[in-house]
């Protein structure tokens, strides 16, 4: 899951993302052919580190910014960039934090950067490029045009794998359904799931740096994505031993800390699922729970999902238990029943197999 560093940066992007007040400043800045430097926190951490300059405590604009730009110290946003607290300072961060920068400014910003936690952005006069840092991280912004670029061949790169995961999704239904689903067909879902998560959030970051301009990449985006996560979750839930030293976020958490090269190794994705097996030998037969085609259910509750996953146990069984049976689980009844029966029924006859 993304670190809160992780979490940090993006923000301080969709700060700067074009649609927002603090980046027209910036352009401003820019347009003018002028430098700067923007410190977005004003809180002790930072103050400790300013030398001169004035108190302003100002409602930020994108003129106000542009104008105070045209000294040479740096600005100082609220951490919020609602207000401008404090302008022409001259910061003095430790001399000895290791920087990879030469120009004076970028120096400072990348040492304040790693020296505290807050986003700290260069406008470079000379370059005309506009650099966020916060902790390690250096982030120059680019032009939309080429973002949105990006953006979409990855679109195009998600729907091939998307395509193919809906492919291997389907076989694992129908497998399901004739109760012959291995080892190596859970992980191979889960592989394509995982690959097609890491697309979109790939594209997320295009977006998020898009800004305004983004809007129909990321229609596009939760158009292809819509279910994925979903069925990431339920197929865990149907296949992994959960218990008090292992649960679904745990599950979930280390599939998505795996390598790009262990997603691909069928092996080392089946070693961080706790699915019951012997080792890591692909072809054992699994049974699932039942989750994820119960889900496919209209309207249907989670606490009743749940009762009834607790009441049979495995998929085969609900698939093989009669209207009355399912009456019978606390929170049914008899037109549930009959409804979980008839889609149940449904999704047997749409694999092709005929077990009713």
């Amino acid at each position: 899951m993304p670190s809160r560093r992780d979490y940090a940066i993006t923000d301080a992007l969709t700060m700067v993302a074009p649609g927002q007040p603090l980046r027209e400043g910036l352009d401003r800045i820019l347009q003018a052919n002028m430098g700067g430097l923007i410190v977005v926190g004003d809180g002790p951490e930072v103050l400790a580190i300013c030398s001169g300059g004035f108190l302003l405590d100002a409602e930020f604009s994108p003129q106000r910014l542009s104008e105070l730009a045209k000294m040479d110290g740096a600005i100082i946003l609220a951490p919020d960039a609602s207000r401008i607290a404090r302008a022409n300072v001259h910061l003095v961060p430790n001399p000895n934090v290791p920087t990879s920068e030469t120009g004076t400014r970028h120096r400072t910003a990348e040492r304040v950067a790693r020296s505290i936690a807050v986003p700290v952005i260069s406008v470079s006069e000379d370059l005309s490029v506009i650099a966020v840092y916060y902790g390690p991280i250096k982030h120059p912004l680019e032009l939309t045009a080429r973002l949105l670029n990006r953006a979409n061949q990855a679109l195009q790169t998600l729907e091939r794998y998307k395509n193919r995961l809906d492919a291997v999704a389907g076989t694992l239904t129908a497998l399901e359904v004739e109760n012959l689903v291995t080892v190596r067909d859970v992980v191979t879902v889960l592989q394509r799931t995982e690959m097609v998560r890491r697309i979109a959030e790939e594209i997320s970051g295009y977006i998020i740096e898009a800004g305004t301009d983004g809007r129909l990449v990321r229609l596009q985006l939760e158009e292809l994505m819509g279910g994925v996560e979903d069925d990431r979750r339920l197929v865990i839930q149907d296949y992994s031993h959960m218990g008090e030293k292992w649960n679904l976020a745990e599950a979930m958490e280390a599939l998505s800390q795996l390598t790009t090269e262990e997603i691909l190794d069928l092996r080392a994705v089946t070693s961080v699922l706790h699915l019951p097996s012997s080792g890591s030998e692909l072809d054992f037969p699994l049974q699932p729970k039942g989750y994820r085609l119960l889900h496919r259910i209209p309207r249907m509750p989670e606490a009743v999902i749940e009762a009834i996953v607790a009441r049979f146990g495995t998929l085969d069984k609900i698939l093989d238990a009669d209207v009355k049976d399912l009456d019978e689980v606390d929170g049914v009844g008899a037109a549930r029943a009959r409804a979980i029966k008839e889609n149940l029924l449904r999704v047997a006859e749409g694999t092709g197999f005929d077990r009713f």
